[in-house]
């Protein structure tokens, strides 16, 4: 176990302030605007209010606190969280379908990363209509957006320091604006009875489809297990006993203002009939309201900003287990596990332009949010049953834990479905098309592995090693460097030979086999050399967690430089005259690409696969930079992938006829 894992599992009063800061950005957000959708256009009922009350208590307790706090935290993958972290745990198990739900998570993970920032900072500045009911807030949100995303270049190591005292003030906030009300009508703690839960779907005007504006208020609880490796276990299950009672005190302090008013409705209580009140913003006295604005914005800056680090995290980790094209990633600063995807982040940007300016306010943007997270949580709930069996749990607790919460997601779902037309088709459509790039680009990396033929380096040797020597043929490199998917460390695949020796003899000095391997473990850094033959093969493995980005250019030379130390290589170029004066030879990487040959008779629906995945990696990074390799030193040659090559064609010679 690491070090760094250690101390994260340490409760310190700094780790719970971090822990505020990173981790429920977007869960504590949601009493923004979880009550106004629950009231809706109705006028205001008690018996409502208190089932409304009663439904986010238990929801916050069965869904977030024993599921994600209790039960989901343990299955920690050596500090890291998140469901691509559940995946790489039991994916030992190698039962068929889990890549399924992992897939299914990750994106919904992804479309929630779309989808939050525009509902957080849109439900924050429509406060700002409290003064100007006619105020068009789109332009003030996108304006907000943009530089949220633009200074995502500089890393938020910065901002950061500022995300746990702010998010402590939030907190601070919402309990006391909750406590308030309270003290007016305490009988509202009523509701803390499951009886008005229950209740509430037969009274409700929505009826069970409630069920979908309740689960807003859970929103956030996969962060808790996503992020988990940037906090630790403890400060989380912690700092949640604090969060959760100001969550709650909030939410009933609501309910007691709204029972306070029963009868009319949020219209009136705002006195604009188009603009209905939010409860948050009406538990506020007037001079507080400025301010109580830009604390919840700054709140709903820092829930995006969590959405949006977690999902450079995400994509980084379907890069290294194979589901989702190469792209730049960028370290802006030293902190472990920080990092920065241009691509992904306009591409974020362009997404949440594009759900504001479709649903232009928060109340419609309500009916997207959530139907793709639930699909997130099921998946979730799926590996966590697996991940049970595999740590040998009492089998009864198994199948009550996979039956009590298919139960109430699966409910969850339903009710959520219900927004489809509404808008729920736009997170499912995005959490779609993510899906469906995941598993293009997964499948069709096992179909081109399926069929990439290999051979054994023994049978090279004596070749490999003449060539080396040979002098009527002009050297290529000193150090001619190939990167290899061989799996098996005696292994090579055929076409680097026909590279080597066919397509242009490639004399070097000595030949090196470079083959990365994806570990479970996230931060693992370790490598393994052997030397084929003595001064002339040498292949080296590395093992990198799937967290760890592959910057084969620089851990090369420091496994070059140990292997100089160790006296176990000589780098100096094998010339005369360069060798005299300890001149170090050059290094030349090689790099096989693949294309699609139309010498290919596949089933339609390979052809498909391998037709979008050749389209996606014209657009993604080459293999040079994704493995991080100085491109004045790498040499790309193409292949062609023949796979099912067609029969023998029916084709007959003519010959000439005689005179």
């Amino acid at each position: 176990m690491s070090t760094n894992h250690i101390q994260l599992n340490k409760v310190t009063l700094g780790g719970l302030l971090v822990t505020l800061g990173i981790i429920y950005g977007d869960i504590g957000t949601s009493p923004l605007y979880v009550m106004k959708a629950i009231v809706g256009e109705q006028p205001i009922e008690e018996q409502v209010i208190l089932g409304a009350l009663s439904c986010i208590f238990w929801t916050l307790t069965l869904q977030t606190t024993i599921k994600y706090v209790y039960l989901t935290l343990n299955a920690d993958n050596k500090g890291e969280g998140g469901i691509f972290s559940l995946y790489t745990l039991v994916k030992r198990l190698k039962k068929k379908g889990l890549i399924v739900p992992a897939i299914i998570g990750g994106s919904a993970l992804l479309a929630d990363g779309i989808i939050t920032p525009p509902i957080s900072v849109s439900s924050a500045i429509e406060g700002l209509k409290t003064y100007q009911p006619e105020l068009d807030t789109v332009p003030i949100v996108i304006t907000i957006l943009f530089i949220l995303f633009f200074i995502q270049r500089f890393g938020s190591k910065f901002i950061g320091k500022f995300f746990g005292p702010m998010m402590l003030l939030w907190f601070g906030m919402l309990g006391v604006l909750g406590t308030i009300p309270l003290f007016g009508n305490i009988g509202v703690l009523k509701a803390l009875n499951p009886y008005y839960a229950i209740h509430l779907l037969s009274i409700h005007h929505e009826g069970f489809y409630v069920l979908g504006f309740v689960f807003l208020c859970t929103t956030g609880a996969e962060a808790l297990y996503s992020d988990m490796g940037h906090c630790g276990r403890a400060n989380i299950r912690v700092s949640w006993a604090f969060v959760k009672t100001m969550l709650v005190l909030n939410y009933f302090g609501q309910g007691a203002y709204l029972i306070s008013h029963s009868g009319q409705t949020l219209s009136t209580l705002s006195g604009n009939p188009t603009n209905p009140g939010n409860p948050f913003y009406l538990l506020m006295p007037d001079w507080f309201l400025p301010f109580g604005i830009a604390i919840a914005t700054s709140a709903a800056v820092i829930a995006s900003q969590a959405l949006i680090s977690g999902s450079f995290t995400l994509i980084s980790e379907a890069m290294r287990l194979n589901f989702w094209p190469k792209v730049s990633v960028k370290f802006p600063t030293e902190l472990r596990g920080q990092l920065y995807i241009p691509s992904i982040n306009w591409l974020l940007f362009l997404g949440c332009v594009f759900i504001v300016l479709h649903f232009r306010e928060s109340g419609n943007m309500e009916a997207a949010y959530g139907l793709a997270i639930v699909l997130c949580m099921l998946m979730t709930t799926t590996l966590l049953g697996y991940y049970m069996v595999m740590k040998r749990y009492n089998k009864i607790l198994i199948v009550a834990v996979i039956c009590i919460y298919f139960t109430i997601e699966i409910s969850f779902l339903i009710a959520n479905i219900s927004k489809f037309h509404h808008g729920g088709y736009v997170s499912l459509g995005i959490a779609g098309l993510l899906a469906m790039i995941m598993a293009v680009w997964f499948t069709a990396k096992r179909i081109r592995s399926e069929y990439t033929e290999f051979t054994k380096i023994a049978n090279y040797k004596t070749v490999l090693s003449e060539l080396s020597n040979d002098m009527s043929i002009p050297k290529y490199a000193t150090h001619l460097v190939y990167m290899t998917n061989a799996q098996l460390g005696d292994e090579i695949e055929s076409k680097i030979i026909y590279s080597i020796l066919q397509k242009r003899p490639k004399r070097a000095d000595i030949y090196w086999f470079v083959h990365v391997n994806v570990v479970d473990e996230p931060y693992k850094m370790e490598y393994r050399v052997r030397e084929i033959m003595k001064d002339d093969v040498i292949r080296v493995d590395f093992y990198l967690g799937f967290r760890v980005a592959p910057r084969v250019n620089l851990m090369f030379k420091q496994v070059v430089r140990d292997m100089v130390k160790r006296s176990e290589v000589d780098i100096t170029s094998r010339y005369e005259s360069l060798n005299r004066n300890n001149v170090i030879g050059d290094f030349k990487f090689v790099i096989i690409e693949k294309f699609l040959s139309y010498d290919n008779d596949l089933p339609w629906y390979e052809r498909i696969i391998l037709d979008i995945y050749f389209i996606l990696k014209k657009i993604s990074l080459s293999e040079g930079r994704a493995f991080g390799l100085d491109s004045s030193s790498v040499k790309v040659e193409k292949f062609p992938i023949v796979i099912h090559p067609p029969e023998d064609f029916n084709l007959v010679r003519i010959d000439d006829c005689p005179n």
